[in-house]
């Protein structure tokens, strides 16, 4: 019987792994803040008080989590070969590497990828999409709520009634503010915590499947994606794809 001889690679850089760990932390700690405010009454929190810091908890942990996001999507630009967009999104060809992995799957004998795999990429795309999603309605959400940047002082200068410096509203109250124009906001804002809401719901689903996934690969592969994502290096037992690319 021969051995299989492992080969070390460096695959991902600092940056990639620094913001896969962030961003694993940062919507951890959202969906933790965000279950306790949908849940608010249940477990007690009633004062308008507390309901206003739980969501000003969960707006500050939004901001590490976009900011985390916006360097990640430049990154994709700068970063080495497999961080950029240009080795994760779809193009020419793409068809093809896919039913070729899929078709090596089936033999059970899955080809190896020195970045994602081809399933990996589309995974990728769709939980970016997912994320660029929570980010932009959680941060419009932030402003039309409680007045927080980056759109909070342009939602409250809306509201504000004539007269009245926006700078001095207040979070859930009507105090200084035109109720025909807080309505309207209320109408605005709502979809946008809608879409925020189920795309959060389809967001845990993708990560059970990923975490899922990737439990698959390392028994099935032996790629060790999660050490790679610590150490930047990838072991693997045969030549990967992308590399005779």
């Amino acid at each position: 019987m021969t051995e299989a001889i492992l080969k070390r690679y460096r695959v991902w850089d600092a940056p990639t792994r620094i913001f896969h760990w962030v961003n694993f932390l940062s919507v951890l700690l959202l969906i933790i803040v965000g279950i306790v405010m949908l849940y608010k009454r249940d477990i007690g929190i009633t004062s308008l008080d507390a309901k206003i810091a739980i969501k000003e908890i969960h707006i500050v942990i939004g901001y590490v989590f976009s900011l985390n996001l916006f360097i990640r999507l430049v990154w994709g630009f700068i970063g080495n070969r497999f961080a950029r967009w240009s080795n994760i999104i779809p193009g020419k060809g793409f068809g093809t590497v896919l039913s070729s992995y899929i078709a090596s799957i089936k033999t059970g004998h899955p080809q190896q990828f020195l970045g994602h795999n081809p399933l990996g990429r589309l995974a990728v795309i769709v939980l970016m999409l997912m994320l660029i999603t929570q980010a932009v309605t959680g941060l419009v959400r932030a402003g039309t709520d409680v007045y927080y940047p980056p759109f909070g002082s342009m939602f409250a200068a809306e509201v504000a009634a004539d007269g009245v410096n926006p700078a001095t509203l207040k979070p859930y109250d009507k105090t200084g503010v035109d109720p025909v124009k807080l309505k309207e906001l209320g109408a605005f804002k709502e979809p946008f915590g809608e879409i925020h809401l189920y795309v959060a719901y389809a967001l845990m689903l993708m990560i059970l499947l990923h975490i899922f996934a990737v439990v698959k690969a390392e028994i099935s592969e032996g790629s060790n994606l999660v050490s790679a994502m610590f150490s930047g290096k990838k072991v693997l037992s045969r030549d990967p794809e992308d590399l005779k690319e």
